[in-house]
């Protein structure tokens, strides 16, 4: 379901779907990826809203992906015999996904 919240990054209300939600001191917290700007953000569940019907009809902008058959490498070096080689890794590190945003750009 799709729902609208409050992005403190953006400064506006965004749809969005949520990922996950766990308790905090102040109130709960809920993951979400906005489906309008392809970026994840956690928010309040104070700043959460029910979308209104013709709204929920707009498809989104954004659509959840994976490259297909591309696993994430990372770059481990050896400093005591002076090497350096690629090796599969867990997640994709943040020269990559930079590297890949500038590419689509």
């Amino acid at each position: 379901q799709v729902y609208v919240v409050f992005s403190e990054e953006l400064k506006c209300w965004c749809r969005a779907l949520v990922e996950s939600i766990w308790c905090q001191a102040d109130g709960f917290q809920l993951r979400c990826f906005l489906v309008d700007y392809a970026k994840y953000c956690s928010v309040a569940s104070k700043n959460i809203r029910v979308l209104a019907g013709a709204f929920a009809k707009i498809p989104h902008r954004a659509k959840k992906c994976r490259l297909h058959c591309t696993k994430p490498l990372t770059l481990y070096i050896d400093y005591c015999e002076n090497t350096a080689k690629l090796g599969p890794a867990k997640r994709w590190d943040t020269a990559a996904i930079h590297y890949f945003r500038k590419l689509l750009e």
